[in-house]
């Protein structure tokens, strides 16, 4: 893929999140211009549109790490939440297809991104350290309690000026 190719390719996408975001229907916008030039397939377009998702919730839990270390599930929860409202239409779509998919390869490919992204939320939730059965399952628990939208007790709103850095926080849980 030449340099040309590779940013074209980034602007058709670009293109394809906000009409998802716009119309927030979990349908792949394949009518837009350029979108079957530049992506092979429905399932070609939601590999890209996966590790758009999976990228930014990766940011997401790092960031939430830095800030709630000591109740681990909780920001990890704050984390998916908040990728699901920064990229709603990425998510409905990826929902959508897994529950429907279109062909039994997209359906291989979903359902296995969906157990990936499990194990991701078990693992950083430090529920699990492997890939197990049970590690996925742990991982849909969390997944689950994210999409509930139930409060998670623990989140707080944290103001980055001013407030005590890792180490303090770790001194203070020691000292307790």
């Amino acid at each position: 893929m030449t340099w040309n190719a590779f940013h074209h390719r980034g602007e058709i996408l670009q293109t394809v999140i906000d009409a998802a975001d716009a119309r927030l229907d979990g349908e792949l916008p394949m009518n837009l211009p350029g979108v079957s030039e530049t992506f092979h397939s429905e399932l070609d377009l939601i590999g890209a549109l996966s590790i758009k998702w999976h990228a930014r919730l990766s940011g997401n839990i790092e960031r939430e790490l830095m800030h709630q270390p000591l109740d681990i599930e909780a920001a990890i929860i704050t984390a998916w939440r908040k990728t699901s409202a920064e990229a709603p239409g990425i998510r409905m779509i990826i929902d959508r297809y897994t529950e429907s998919p279109s062909d039994p390869e997209m359906a291989a490919a979903l359902t296995r991104a969906q157990e990936k992204e499990w194990l991701k939320l078990a693992s950083a939730s430090g529920l699990s350290n492997d890939e197990s059965v049970a590690a996925a399952r742990a991982g849909e628990r969390v997944s689950n309690k994210a999409r509930a939208g139930a409060p998670v007790a623990a989140v707080q709103t944290v103001d980055t000026v001013g407030s005590p850095s890792l180490v303090d926080r770790i001194r203070a849980v020691l000292a307790a």
